[in-house]
């Protein structure tokens, strides 16, 4: 397994994903079932470039508090220019499986998109649950990658593509083993739901115009891939929306529990 680097770069690219009208409907989803509160305490474990915090504090308010924790530098650099007015957000550095924090600090805990890539997830849920005051709630949303559906012109070069883009993931099934983990580290789950991202078009501004290119950009050289090989699969994309036979789908599951 190796992980993705979030170099300068790599966190602008990211940033753009975040932007996009996929995501931000996510972000409404998230938020919505999260529910916080004026004047509570939220944690966002992998908040990388700060969409979600910000949305968080204008929630919480200047009477709450919201820290964001990731392990990447210039994530942190772009979560911290985002939010720069919001004087009761601090980003934080560190990562899932070790939270800097006392025990029950917080009301409520968010992540998504980040623990399929913790190696010990068992120990990084007992942290969230630490860290969480009794009753406090926890949200997680985490793509199951078997769920993909892309339209392509050459499947066995597609499918060597994403073989190899899953080399940078831990669990790149973890949400059909969510509720089980949530309940031997101390969460009640109280809801689970599917948010499918779905793009019937190539349009510049779709989730799968931006994941396409950081695939292309992780794949090379893995598996026995080339430079070649990932432009062709891009091109292979691009004709399928020219000729409007694009067709995209991934299923990113989200789960609340309640600290029991």
């Amino acid at each position: 397994m190796a992980t993705l680097e979030f170099d300068e770069e790599a966190a602008r690219q990211v940033d753009r994903t975040y932007a996009t009208p996929d995501v931000v409907a996510q972000r409404a989803e998230v938020l919505a079932r999260l529910a916080p509160r004026p004047g509570e305490r939220v944690l966002d474990v992998g908040s990388g470039p700060g969409y979600l915090v910000g949305a968080l504090a204008d929630a919480v308010g200047a009477s709450g508090t919201v820290h964001g924790l990731d392990p990447s530098g210039p994530m942190n650099v772009l979560a911290s220019a985002r939010n720069a007015e919001r004087a009761w957000v601090h980003i934080d550095a560190g990562d899932a499986a070790a939270l800097p924090y006392p025990d029950a600090t917080f009301d409520a805990g968010v992540s998504t998109q980040v623990y399929e890539y913790v190696s010990d997830i068992p120990g990084a849920l007992a942290e969230l649950r630490r860290v969480l005051r009794p009753g406090g709630r926890a949200l997680i949303l985490d793509t199951d990658w078997d769920s993909l559906v892309w339209n392509v012109a050459d499947r066995e070069r597609h499918a060597r593509i994403l073989s190899a883009w899953e080399e940078h993931l831990v669990y790149p099934y973890l949400p059909r083993r969510l509720a089980r983990l949530l309940g031997e580290a101390g969460f009640r789950v109280t809801q689970q739901r599917v948010l499918p991202l779905f793009n019937p078009a190539l349009t510049p501004d779709a989730f799968s115009a931006n994941l396409m290119e950081l695939i292309a950009s992780f794949v090379v050289d893995r598996q026995g891939l080339t430079r070649a090989d990932a432009d062709d699969w891009l091109a292979d994309l691009q004709a399928r929306g020219d000729d409007g036979e694009y067709f995209f789908s991934i299923n990113r599951y989200l789960f609340l529990a309640v600290a029991t």
